[in-house]
C-alpha cells in the first residue's frame, strides 16, 4: 500500500526526467557522434513521443484537478445548503416548543397515540389526568388495561375501523369513581407509514358535557315492581339479592371457567377431542352459584353480551398461554386441533359490535379462529334466523367454527340450517338418554347422524352417561359424545 503511494507521487517527476534524459541523448547524439539520420530521426521520434506523453499526461491531471474542485465546490455548496436547513430546523423546533408544551401540557383535548397491538405509545397530560393514572400505568401498556374492560369493548369497532384506515368519530359516556357521567365526543386519525401501511391512529378525546346534561349514574330502564320480583325470587332460592351483585360481578370478573371433554368416537379420529367451556359465578363463602340462577338475572339485565365477551376473552388468554408454555398450539392450530365451545346468547348474537370484538381478541392474543366454537341454541335459529345467519357468516369469517346446540330437542331443523354453514350438530341430551330403551328416539338420532354426513356435518351426543350409550352411538356412526359417563367438567386452569 505504501508503494503504491510512494509510486503515484514520484511518476510525475519519472515521465519529466525520461523526457530530460531522452533530449539530452539526442543532443549529445547529433553533436558528439556520428551517428546516421536514421538513428537521429529514431531518437526525434522518441523524444517527440515522450513530451506529448508528458503532455498528455498533464492534461489529465488539469482536468483531474478541475473535476475534484467542480465536485468539492458542490460538496461544499450542498454543506452550507444542508447547515442552512439544520439552522432552520433547529429555529422551527425551537419555536415548536411552545406549541409542543401548549399539546402535552396545556391543551384540554385528551390526546394518545395507539399502535397496532393496541398499545398507548404516547399520551399528554390531559389524557393522563383525566384517567387520573401514573405514566408508568400508560406508557406501553394495552389500551384494555388504560381505559377498561367494559369500554375497550364498547370501542372495539371504532378500534377496528381505525386499524383498517379509517377516521372514526363517535361519542360515548363515562362514568367517574365519584358516579359522575360524562359526555366524550372521540376522533380516531389513523396513521400511515412510509409504506402505506396504517401504523396506529392517534385518539383524540373532547369532554362535551353541557351544564344540563344529566350526571347521574341512571340504571337500565326496568319498573320496580319487575326489579322487586327478580331480586326477591333470587333471595328465595340462594338466600340473598343477587341481582346486584352479579353486576358486580360481570365488572369485576368474578367468575371461574371449566371445560367438560367432547371425545371422538371413532377410533382412528386423529385427534384428541374438544372441550365445551362452562361458566360458574364464584359466591363469597367459595361455593358456586348454579347458572340458572343467574343467567336468567343476567339476561333480564342486559349484561349477555358482557358476559360472552369475558368468556371469549379469557379462553382467548388460556389458548395463548398453552401457546407460550408448549411452543405452539395443541395440533399446530390446524382444524382438528382442539376447539373450545362457547355458547352464545340471543342478545350476543344480535350484537353488532361482536364480531369486532373477537377480530381484536384474536389478534390481540394472537390465538387463530380455529381454536373456537360458537353454540348457538336452535331455539335461537327458529325464533331469529336472518340474525343467526349473519352471526354465523361474521364469526366464520373470523376464522372461528359454529355448532348448533339442543338440536332434536322439538323437531328437527334441517330445513333451517340450508341458509348457512355449521360444523357441528349436538343432538340434545333429551333425545340421548332415552335412545336404550324408547325405539322412537334412537330411530330420530340415526336420521339426525345419516342427514347430517350427506351435508357434511358433524354431530355430538350431549348427556351420554353410560358406556351402554356409548356403545349405540358408535353403532350409529355418532361422531362425539359429550357428558358425565365421559369426562366431568373440571377448572380450565387446572
Amino acid at each position: 500500500m505504501r508503494g503504491r503511494k510512494l509510486f503515484h507521487t514520484v511518476r510525475p517527476y519519472i515521465s519529466a526526467l525520461a523526457v530530460i534524459a531522452t533530449a539530452t541523448a539526442l543532443v549529445f547524439t547529433i553533436y558528439f557522434t556520428e551517428l546516421g539520420p536514421q538513428w537521429i530521426t529514431f531518437l526525434t521520434g522518441i523524444l517527440v513521443a515522450a513530451m506529448l506523453a508528458e503532455a498528455t499526461r498533464r492534461s489529465h491531471a488539469e482536468w483531474v484537478v478541475t473535476r475534484r474542485t467542480a465536485q468539492l465546490s458542490s460538496i461544499k455548496t450542498k454543506l452550507e445548503r444542508e447547515t442552512q436547513l439544520r439552522k432552520t430546523a433547529e429555529e422551527v423546533i425551537g419555536a415548536s416548543k411552545s406549541r409542543l408544551h401548549l399539546i402535552d401540557e396545556v391543551l384540554p383535548t385528551m390526546v394518545a397515540f395507539v399502535d397496532r397491538e393496541g398499545r398507548c405509545r404516547y399520551h399528554n397530560r390531559a389524557f393522563l389526568d383525566w384517567l387520573r393514572l401514573q405514566p408508568e400505568q400508560i406508557n406501553g401498556r394495552h389500551m384494555r388495561d388504560v381505559l377498561g374492560d367494559k369500554i375497550y369493548q364498547e370501542t372495539a369497532t371504532a378500534v377496528r375501523q381505525s386499524l383498517d384506515g379509517h377516521a372514526v368519530h363517535y361519542e360515548r359516556t363515562q362514568k367517574m369513581p365519584d358516579g359522575a357521567v360524562y359526555r366524550l365526543s372521540v376522533e380516531h386519525l389513523p396513521q400511515f407509514g412510509e409504506n402505506g401501511k396504517v401504523t396506529g391512529f392517534y385518539m383524540l378525546i373532547n369532554d362535551i358535557t353541557q351544564p344540563g346534561d344529566v350526571r347521574m349514574q341512571i340504571r337500565p330502564e326496568s319498573s320496580a315492581d319487575q326489579d322487586m320480583f327478580v331480586d326477591s325470587y333470587s333471595e328465595q332460592i340462594t338466600g340473598r339479592q343477587d341481582a346486584g351483585m352479579i353486576r358486580m360481578a360481570i365488572e369485576n370478573g368474578e367468575f371461574s371457567l371449566f371445560c367438560q371433554m367432547i371425545i371422538p368416537l371413532a377410533v382412528n379420529s386423529g385427534g384428541d377431542g374438544h372441550y365445551e367451556i362452562l361458566v360458574r359465578l364464584n359466591e363469597e363463602e367459595g361455593s358456586m352459584l348454579p347458572p340458572g340462577t343467574f343467567f336468567p338475572l343476567a339476561e333480564k339485565y342486559g349484561l349477555m353480551p358482557h358476559l360472552d365477551r369475558w368468556v371469549v376473552r379469557h379462553v382467548a388468554e388460556w389458548v395463548a398461554l398453552q401457546k407460550s408454555q408448549e411452543g405452539q398450539y395443541p395440533q399446530g392450530g390446524q382444524p382438528e386441533s382442539p376447539m373450545y365451545f362457547i355458547n352464545v346468547s340471543g342478545a350476543t348474537i344480535a350484537d353488532p359490535g361482536f364480531p369486532e370484538f373477537l377480530q381484536l381478541t384474536l389478534l390481540e392474543y394472537g390465538v387463530p379462529g380455529t381454536a373456537l366454537c360458537f353454540e348457538i341454541s336452535d331455539s335461537e335459529l327458529a325464533s331469529r334466523t336472518a340474525d343467526v345467519a349473519e352471526f354465523a357468516q361474521q364469526v366464520r369469517q373470523r376464522g372461528c367454527r359454529v355448532a348448533l346446540s339442543g338440536f332434536g330437542r322439538d323437531r328437527v331443523l334441517f330445513n333451517l340450517i340450508r341458509g348457512f354453514q355449521v360444523e357441528f350438530l349436538k343432538i340434545d341430551g333429551s333425545v340421548i338418554l332415552g335412545i336404550l330403551h324408547d325405539p322412537l328416539k334412537l330411530a330420530k338420532v340415526t336420521a339426525i347422524n345419516r342427514v347430517a354426513k350427506k351435508i357434511g356435518v358433524k354431530t355430538i351426543a350431549e348427556m351420554v352417561e353410560s358406556e351402554e350409550t356409548v356403545a349405540r352411538l358408535r353403532e350409529i356412526g355418532i361422531d362425539f359424545v359429550q357428558g358425565f359417563g365421559i369426562s366431568r367438567p373440571r377448572p380450565l386452569a387446572a
